[in-house]
C-alpha cells in the first residue's frame, strides 16, 4: 500500500482526481476485469489512496432454530440468539474466504441481510472487495470487512485509521406474562405495557454487549457505522428482539490525522428529473 499522507490546508483536488483517473485507467493490478456494486466516484477514491476494487462477494448462512423456541417462558430465548449468532459467524467466514480467493485485503460497503423466522435464522453478507494496488494475496484470517461506503473507508485511511471487521450481537427475550386482572383493566386505557419495555431494555443491552466484546476480541478501539434491528417478532409476539452490528476500528498510525474533506451539494433530483407541467 502507497504511504498515506496528511492532506494540506489547500488540497489540489483537480490533481486528486487526474492521479486517481490516472490510476483507475490503469485498470486493476490483476489484469482482469472487475464487479462491484462501487459508484464510479467511490472507485475513483480508492484509487486516490492506492486501492482498488476486486470484485462483488457474498457469504451466507441458514441456521436451524429448534422446534419449541419461541414457546411462552421467561428470560433471554438462548436458542434463537445462538442461531442467530452461529449464522452470522457462518456467513461472515465464507464472506472472508470468497474475499481472499479473489486476492482482496477487505470487502467494503457490506450489506447485512437477516431474516429471522420461527425455525432458522438466515444471514446474507455482500461488498466488494478491495485491495492495495498491486499487493499480494492474504489469508481469509486476515481479511478485514466493512459496513463503510468506500468514500467513508477513504476518509478513515486518510485519518490514520483502519477497519478490522464486523462486530455483531443479537438476543431474544420473552415479554413477561401480564396478569388477567391488568390486561382487562388496561385494555380500554392508554398505558405503557411495561413487559415489553423490560424486555427490549433487557434484548439491548445483551446484544449491544456482544458487540463490543467482539469489538474488544478484534482489538478494536471503536465501532462505527452501527446499525440495529428492534421489535417484536411476527410469528412471536410474545417476544422481542435487538440486533447490532458495525465496523470495528482502531488508530494504525501513532495519531491521528486531522482531514477536511470538501463538502459538494449535488444539481442532480433523482427523484423528479422534470415537471409534468413543461411537457407540452
Amino acid at each position: 500500500m502507497s504511504a498515506l499522507t496528511p492532506p494540506n490546508s489547500e488540497v489540489d483536488l483537480a490533481g486528486a482526481m487526474r492521479a486517481a483517473l490516472a490510476a483507475y485507467s490503469q485498470g486493476p493490478g490483476s489484469g482482469k476485469g472487475t464487479t462491484s456494486d462501487l459508484s464510479m466516484d467511490e472507485e475513483l477514491n480508492l484509487h486516490a489512496i492506492g486501492w482498488e476494487p476486486v470484485e462483488f462477494v457474498t457469504g451466507l448462512s441458514v441456521y436451524s432454530t429448534p422446534p419449541m423456541t419461541w414457546s411462552w417462558g421467561q428470560g433471554e430465548i438462548s436458542a434463537a440468539s445462538y442461531s442467530h449468532e452461529q449464522a452470522f459467524q457462518l456467513a461472515m467466514a465464507r464472506l472472508h474466504r470468497q474475499a481472499a480467493s479473489v486476492g482482496a485485503h477487505g470487502v467494503v460497503g457490506v450489506e447485512v441481510e437477516r431474516s429471522i423466522h420461527a425455525s432458522h435464522t438466515e444471514i446474507s453478507l455482500m461488498g466488494t472487495a478491495v485491495r492495495p494496488v498491486g499487493a499480494a494475496a492474504i489469508d481469509a484470517d486476515h481479511v478485514f470487512t466493512s459496513d463503510l461506503s468506500a468514500r467513508d473507508f477513504t476518509l478513515l485511511m486518510l485519518a490514520g485509521w483502519e477497519p478490522l471487521g464486523l462486530a455483531a450481537g443479537a438476543s431474544f427475550v420473552f415479554a413477561p406474562r401480564r396478569s388477567m386482572g391488568a390486561v382487562m383493566s388496561q385494555q380500554t386505557q392508554n398505558v405503557e405495557l411495561t413487559n415489553f419495555t423490560e424486555a427490549m431494555y433487557s434484548a439491548r443491552e445483551t446484544a449491544m454487549e456482544r458487540m463490543q466484546s467482539a469489538a474488544l476480541a478484534m482489538k478494536g478501539t471503536g465501532v462505527v457505522e452501527v446499525k440495529v434491528f428492534e421489535g417484536p417478532m411476527y410469528f412471536a409476539s410474545h417476544a422481542v428482539g435487538f440486533t447490532a452490528w458495525g465496523t470495528v476500528v482502531r488508530l494504525r498510525e501513532e495519531q491521528h490525522r486531522h482531514v477536511s474533506p470538501t463538502m459538494v451539494v449535488s444539481l442532480d433530483d433523482v427523484d423528479i428529473a422534470f415537471s409534468a407541467d413543461t411537457l407540452g
